[in-house]
């Protein structure tokens, strides 16, 4: 059942954000009947599940670098996914190293991966919405009783009956301004992540395809074409530094952080030296949060204002994905209601 056939007027959302949380969101709502305007800052889709292609030969996932199941509905979405061949399991071999110390991980989930690439899931999400990008807004505004959105260009958009904010905390604190969920959404803070993109014309020998890097400046690195659906010529590496190095040398030259953490690699890898013929550095400003917040959504029901992402969630592409469909079920448990009042009885 859609909303029209509710015979209500269609309601009108804005989503801010197209990551995961806010796809999901959008995607829900839309294929129920609502009239959705996406808005993204970004050139693409997917914030952190995010594919970079160099060229045909080099692509990496720079941002979200796998991502696990346990909740019974992301696992029934993961199997239909699975089957759409939109993502597949990563079989890859992963250790974990601590000095020279290398070990198999003991405890080895279903690990899956987008198909060519993590940003493949966002794609088949975000397809045939409203999508707006390089949109960036930046002021809310509630007019009479619906909101209206401005953009960083000063074009406005509205009413909408609901705004949803999918965004890092940090940006969404800054969007809601004095509004009451700010204060709440301010407390959390986010991490950033230096990650390195570098490729090799030969294979890296070490006989392991993720690492997950204790005393190190590196916290993972992944063997990316040892996923499926890649281009296996070239061996294409992401190396992510940790939290803690990553925010100490936030502001550091992008060559620097190249070479550091090359270095690094090479370190782990123990071998003489390593060549790449291609290295480039991407920074996510706001890529975690050391806190577990665990409250999958903030609902404002009295102005129709939702605040979702996988920071309330517990981080990670699962998060993401039960945020959004709590903010989904958010807003429609509010239409329900507010159509059933207007039901004949």
């Amino acid at each position: 059942m859609s909303v029209s056939d509710w015979q209500t007027p269609m309601p009108r959302v804005a989503v801010i954000g197209a990551g995961i949380s806010g796809l999901i969101t959008a995607r829900t709502l839309c294929d129920l009947g609502f009239d959705v305007t996406v808005f993204e800052k970004s050139r693409g889709l997917g914030g952190r599940t995010a594919t970079r292609r160099v060229d045909p030969g080099l692509s990496f996932d720079h941002g979200a670098q796998y991502f696990t199941a346990r909740d019974p509905h992301f696992v029934r979405q993961v199997m239909a996914w699975t089957e759409q061949k939109i993502v597949a399991d990563w079989t890859g071999r992963i250790v974990t190293i601590d000095g020279t110390d290398v070990r198999l991980k003991t405890d080895q989930p279903h690990r899956y991966v987008g198909v060519p690439g993590m940003k493949a899931i966002a794609h088949h999400l975000g397809a045939d919405l409203n999508v707006r990008l390089e949109t960036r807004i930046v002021r809310l505004q509630r007019v009479g009783n619906g909101w209206q959105v401005t953009d960083a260009a000063g074009r406005c958009d509205g009413p909408f009956s609901h705004v949803l904010v999918s965004l890092p905390a940090p940006q969404a604190a800054e969007l809601l301004g004095d509004h009451a969920l700010a204060a709440e959404v301010r407390a959390i803070p986010m991490t950033p992540c230096w990650a390195v993109l570098a490729a090799f014309d030969g294979r890296v020998e070490v006989p392991w395809d993720g690492a997950f890097v204790h005393g190190s400046p590196l916290v993972w690195v992944a063997r990316n074409s040892s996923k499926p659906g890649r281009d296996y010529s070239r061996d294409c590496w992401v190396l992510h530094a940790s939290p803690e190095w990553s925010s100490a040398h936030q502001d550091v030259e992008r060559d620097t952080v190249k070479a550091t953490l090359l270095s690094a690699f090479t370190h782990i890898t123990a071998l003489a030296a390593l060549n790449p013929i291609h290295l480039d550095v991407h920074r996510w400003l706001f890529s975690a949060t050391p806190l577990s917040v665990d409250r999958l959504v903030l609902f404002d029901d009295d102005v129709g204002l939702v605040v979702c992402g996988d920071w309330l969630a517990g981080g990670r592409v699962e998060g993401a994905f039960l945020s959004g469909v709590a903010a989904a079920d958010c807003l429609l448990r509010q239409v329900s209601i507010s159509a059933n009042k207007q039901l004949p009885t």
